[in-house]
């Protein structure tokens, strides 16, 4: 539209293709340091310009319909490949940059015919203010926001916003490829500027979007894990009573035993009295509780929610062995347990409420091999499941517990699946013990 020489057409379309890996690299996580992602976009930027140059000597008529539109499919594909974002994100932050792009491609142009009587050089100048306008406003206000809500368009994504996130990118190679139009009328600035707008809107909708779902999300986090801590609090005062119960019974007992050994004592009853006490030393190992295991937290949570269990009907089988210290805070260790086994019991009543006659039962294992921590815990639960993304929906955990779980087993490096058997919920975790030796 503007016209100019070589020299001005590639200098115009560097500082294009300049300015798109600036806006990118701002929105995105680089895969590499700064200076090695400097180093291969300054070697993608020469290599484009040279490739540019050798096909407009080759052939002049096709290169200028094209080599936009083929340069900036590559810059898409080597952009993805030099970002850390997950693909979809990439795609995302790919449709705001050409939308930028278009901004101020078309706004340099604009302001150059309709100011400057078509110069280059105002194009260019008008150019770099936009891009330098565009690249504060980014790094000093959105850039934190853009970064920090990828795992919201990961994990929520679906169709509509893959279609929206394509259109927008039409838009703005659209308005790369067809800038060209030349009657200059009122009602051509009117729709380039409402293209401009529902663009825009399009992008803006799809940021606020995501980034309200993902608020929620983590709201819905902070309120499970509030859940999660009253149900602890619960176990623990159950414990408590227990113990105040066993304190009294024990003190109750223990003057009725005095009185009986005094009466033995006076009686000179030695050998009645030897009898005795080994008749309530055996009473004694009898009635002890049982120790599931060495590591008094785990003892303590599963000896709460096994009685749970049985006061449900539910048969429970344990199978754990962890020694008493373990390099894993028991606050992290007894928030897979607790969620995991609150889930199993939960999952077994629903099926009480389906049918009484099925019998319900409750598998728990915990084993240290090496430096890994293997959990496996399986219930019986309802055939009708509803998982997403690999992973049972709240409704049927009783709301709270699998978030907890996948969370901390992320925190050490765990890889874990759940699933349903036919019947039989099964929930798997492997995580890593920190600071244990592989070979021990």
């Amino acid at each position: 539209m503007l016209g100019g020489s070589v020299f001005i057409a590639l200098l115009r379309f560097g500082i294009s293709l300049a300015g798109v890996i600036l806006l990118f690299f701002l929105m995105s996580n680089p895969r590499f340091e700064r200076k090695k992602m400097i180093l291969f976009y300054s070697c993608f930027s020469v290599a484009s310009i040279a490739a540019a140059c050798i096909w407009y000597v080759i052939d002049w008529a096709n290169c200028v319909k094209m080599v936009a539109f083929v340069l900036y499919i590559f810059f898409a594909v080597f952009s993805i490949c030099m970002s850390r974002d997950p693909f979809f994100l990439s795609v995302y932050k790919l449709a705001v940059t050409f939308y930028l792009l278009a901004v101020f491609l078309i706004g340099g142009i604009e302001v150059a015919v309709l100011f400057f009587h078509k110069n280059v050089w105002a194009d260019i100048i008008t150019r770099i203010l936009l891009i330098g306008i565009m690249a504060y406003l980014i790094d000093k206000k959105i850039k934190d926001s853009i970064r920090g809500f990828g795992d919201y368009v990961e994990t929520e994504l679906d169709q509509f916003s893959i279609a929206v996130m394509i259109i927008s990118i039409l838009f703005g190679i659209g308005f790369i490829l067809n800038p060209d139009i030349r009657e200059q009328t009122p009602y051509r600035l009117l729709q380039i500027v409402m293209n401009f707008f529902l663009t825009g809107s399009l992008q803006l909708l799809v940021f606020r979007l995501y980034l309200h779902i993902g608020k929620e999300k983590e709201y819905q986090r902070e309120h499970q894990l509030m859940q999660m801590n009253h149900r602890l609090l619960e176990r623990n005062v159950e414990l408590l009573e227990e113990s105040v119960k066993a304190g009294d019974r024990i003190r109750h007992d223990a003057r009725h035993h005095n009185a009986v050994i005094g009466e033995y004592v006076r009686r000179g009853q030695t050998d009645e009295l030897l009898q005795y006490l080994e008749e309530y030393e055996k009473d004694m190992e009898v009635s002890a509780g049982k120790n599931i295991c060495a590591n008094t937290a785990v003892n303590n949570i599963l000896s709460a929610y096994t009685r749970k269990a049985e006061r449900e009907q539910i048969e429970v089988t344990l199978n754990v062995e962890l020694g008493r210290e373990l390099a894993i805070p028991s606050i992290d260790l007894v928030a897979i347990l607790a969620n995991a086994y609150e889930n199993a019991i939960f999952g077994c009543m629903e099926v009480k409420k389906q049918s009484k006659e099925r019998e319900c039962f409750i598998y728990l294992m915990l084993k240290r091999k090496r430096n890994k921590l293997v959990i496996c815990c399986s219930n019986t639960c309802r055939k009708e499941t509803a998982f997403r993304n690999g992973q049972p929906k709240p409704e049927f955990t009783g709301g709270i517990g699998v978030l907890s779980i996948t969370r901390t087993a992320d925190k050490y490096g765990g890889e874990y699946d759940f699933k349903n058997d036919n019947g039989v919920f099964i929930f798997r975790l492997i995580m890593n013990i920190p600071g244990a030796d592989a070979g021990r």
